[in-house]
C-alpha cells in the first residue's frame, strides 16, 4: 500500500520494461485521485509496473446544465402534446355529452307531446267507427271541453293541479327559450321544479282564492270588479310570488338566509311587474269568465306571466351562483 501513495500524479516510474513514453497529448492530462480508475487485477505474477490507469471523461459544469435543459424541454414539450390531447379528449367528450342532452330532451317533448295529441284526438275513440278524419277533427275540441267541465265537476282540484303543473312547466320551458337557450337544451331539473310547484300549489290555492273572493264581494255592483283585481294584484299576488320564489328556492338547495334575502330585494320589482300584465287580464277574469273556469283562464294567461317569473327567479339565482363561483376562484 505504502507503493501505491507513493505513485505521482503526472507521471508513472517503471522499470526497463515499462510501456512506450506518453504522448505530449497525455502528458497534458491531469489524473486525479477521483479521476483514476484503477482496473487492476492482482494475482501472483503481477507487478507493480503493469498497473494501467484508465482516465474517466469528467462532466463539466456546463454540460450538466445543457443536458438538464434539453431534458427539461424535452419533458415540456411532451407535457404540452398531453395536455393537448387530454383538452381535445374533453372537448370532445363534453360535446357528447350535449348531444346525449339535446337528444335526451327531444325525445322527452316528442314522447309528451305524442302522448297529449292522441290523448285529445282520441277523446271519441268509442265512436270512431265510420267517421271520416274531419269529423274526428270536428269534435274533438267540443268533446275534449265537454270532458274538462266533467272532471271540474267530479275533481275539481285535482283537474285545476294538473292544468297548473302543465302551463307551469310549459311556462318555465318558455322563459329558457326566452333566455337564448335552444330549444331543446332547456334544463329539466329547472322545468320539474316549476312544474312541481304549478302542480302542489298554484292550482289547489287558486282554486279556494277564487272561492274566498267570491264570498268576500257576494254583490253584483259595478265596484266588485274593480275591488276584486285590487285584492288580487296586492293580497293574493304578494302571497303567491313569495311562495313561488322561496318554494322554488328550497327546490334548488339555497339557504333560507339566501332566499329571504333575495326575496327583499325582488319582492317589490316582481309585485309590480306584474300589474303591467294582470290587471288588464283579470277585467276578464272576475267580469266575464265564471267561477269554475277562471283558473283555465288565469293559466292561460300564466304562460306569459310565469315566463316573466320563472325567467326573473332563475335569473337571481343564476346570478347568485355565478358570484360565488368568482369568489371561490379568487
Amino acid at each position: 500500500m505504502a507503493c501505491l501513495k507513493a505513485i505521482n500524479h503526472f507521471q508513472i516510474l517503471s522499470s526497463s520494461n515499462s510501456t512506450k513514453p506518453l504522448s505530449s497529448d497525455a502528458k497534458k492530462t491531469i489524473f486525479t485521485n477521483k479521476s483514476l480508475n484503477f482496473d487492476a487485477k492482482f494475482s501472483s505474477k503481477t507487478s507493480w509496473h503493469q498497473l494501467r490507469l484508465v482516465p474517466v471523461n469528467v462532466v463539466t459544469k456546463e454540460e450538466k446544465d445543457l443536458v438538464a435543459a434539453e431534458t427539461s424541454e424535452k419533458n415540456g414539450e411532451e407535457k404540452a402534446i398531453s395536455g393537448g390531447e387530454v383538452k381535445e379528449k374533453g372537448r370532445i367528450l363534453s360535446t357528447l355529452l350535449e348531444d346525449k342532452e339535446r337528444l335526451l330532451n327531444a325525445a322527452i317533448v316528442l314522447g309528451v307531446g305524442t302522448v297529449a295529441i292522441t290523448k285529445l284526438l282520441s277523446i271519441d275513440h268509442e265512436y270512431w267507427h265510420g267517421w271520416t278524419l274531419y269529423e274526428v277533427l270536428k269534435y274533438a275540441p267540443e268533446h275534449n271541453w265537454i270532458a274538462y267541465e266533467e272532471a271540474l265537476k267530479s275533481n275539481p282540484v285535482l283537474a285545476k293541479m294538473t292544468i297548473s303543473g302543465i302551463v307551469y312547466s310549459v311556462g318555465d320551458w318558455i322563459a329558457q327559450c326566452y333566455e337564448g337557450k335552444p330549444l331543446f337544451e332547456f334544463d329539466r331539473q329547472r322545468i320539474f321544479r316549476s312544474g312541481l310547484v304549478g302542480f302542489t300549489l298554484h292550482g289547489s290555492l287558486s282554486h279556494y282564492y277564487y272561492q274566498f273572493c267570491e264570498a268576500l264581494f257576494p254583490f253584483n255592483d259595478w265596484w266588485v270588479v274593480p275591488a276584486k283585481v285590487v285584492v288580487d294584484q296586492t293580497l293574493w299576488s304578494a302571497v303567491w310570488n313569495s311562495i313561488y320564489y322561496v318554494v322554488l328556492g328550497f327546490l334548488r338547495s339555497e339557504s333560507s338566509a339566501s332566499i329571504f334575502d333575495e326575496l327583499k330585494s325582488t319582492f317589490w320589482p316582481m309585485l309590480t311587474a306584474g300589474w303591467k300584465l294582470w290587471p288588464f287580464a283579470h277585467v276578464i277574469t272576475y267580469g266575464v269568465i265564471p267561477v269554475q273556469q277562471r283558473l283555465l283562464w288565469v293559466d292561460c294567461m300564466e304562460l306569459i306571466w310565469v315566463t316573466i317569473l320563472s325567467g326573473f327567479s332563475n335569473e337571481k339565482s343564476e346570478a347568485r351562483l355565478s358570484e360565488a363561483a368568482e369568489d371561490d376562484t379568487s
